[in-house]
């Protein structure tokens, strides 16, 4: 076993340092902030707060944070870096050597009004059969404390599938992780912070002068697939080796 795959069986998480160059996170920061732009022209909700007794403990009344799903269909830029031979190489490491998107998502946390988000599970929006599924977070920007970076607590995947953990609603169980107590992981731009579905994580609000800027990817191995009824985005892209379950029905242009 590898050190990677160790610390992240151990932990529930993995932080990569330096994955993406610095010409690289400028890059990714131009086509980042252009898709910003794109969406804020739209006129659609792009506002992502969440809800729940928890979010009114730590969110303040102005904070937003902009979102959207599937950057890789905005930019191709935005494909290739989850195409990056160092992403996978690591991605690979924890997952094996068939690895499929799920989905992307862009979070912008604005300078000194960006949206917090409580201690949750994320196994519960998107369940896989086998529990596979990790995000890797690139960092196009530096995230610190004050920024809202992301807390984990550590080992916490070991618990595996808790009812009611999402977040969102009153749980018991959650309120024996506070985000005060959780593992600060700041992070410089182009590094990639891998978890598993299972660990339980959350961010404080961003009250810095600077923005926040991260782009998240939700892959599952190849060898897995997300349960029957599921209704939250599934791209089902290949992004390493080989999708073991794909058929003609699930490649087609109908997802029921």
């Amino acid at each position: 076993m590898s050190d990677i795959k160790a610390f992240f069986e151990e932990n529930g998480y993995y932080h990569a340092k330096g994955v993406f160059s610095k010409d690289e996170v400028a890059k990714l920061e131009g086509e980042f902030d252009r898709i910003v732009g794109q969406l804020v022209a739209s006129g659609e909700k792009i506002n992502a707060t969440w809800m729940g007794p928890e979010m009114k403990r730590i969110v303040g009344k102005d904070d937003i944070i902009i979102h959207t799903h599937n950057v890789q269909q905005f930019s191709r830029l935005w494909l290739d870096a989850m195409l990056h031979d160092k992403f996978l190489g690591i991605a690979s490491e924890i997952l094996g050597e068939d690895i499929v998107l799920h989905h992307s998502k862009l979070f912008q946390k604005p300078s000194e009004k960006g949206s917090p988000f409580p201690m949750h599970q994320d196994w519960s929006y998107f369940p896989t059969i086998k529990d596979t599924m990790i995000a890797g977070i690139i960092h196009v920007s530096n995230a610190t404390d004050e920024m809202g970076c992301l807390r984990v607590y550590e080992g916490s995947h070991k618990v595996g599938r808790v009812l009611g953990s999402g977040g969102q609603n009153d749980s018991d169980f959650l309120e024996n992780y506070p985000i005060e107590g959780a593992k600060i992981v700041e992070a410089e731009a182009g590094d990639v912070l891998f978890f598993h579905y299972f660990t339980l994580h959350g961010s404080m609000p961003n009250r810095s002068t600077s923005t926040r800027k991260t782009v998240l990817t939700q892959m599952y191995s190849g060898n897995d697939r997300i349960e029957e009824g599921n209704k939250h985005p599934d791209e089902r892209l290949t992004l390493k080796g080989w999708n073991h379950y794909s058929t003609r029905d699930r490649a087609g242009w109908f997802r029921g």
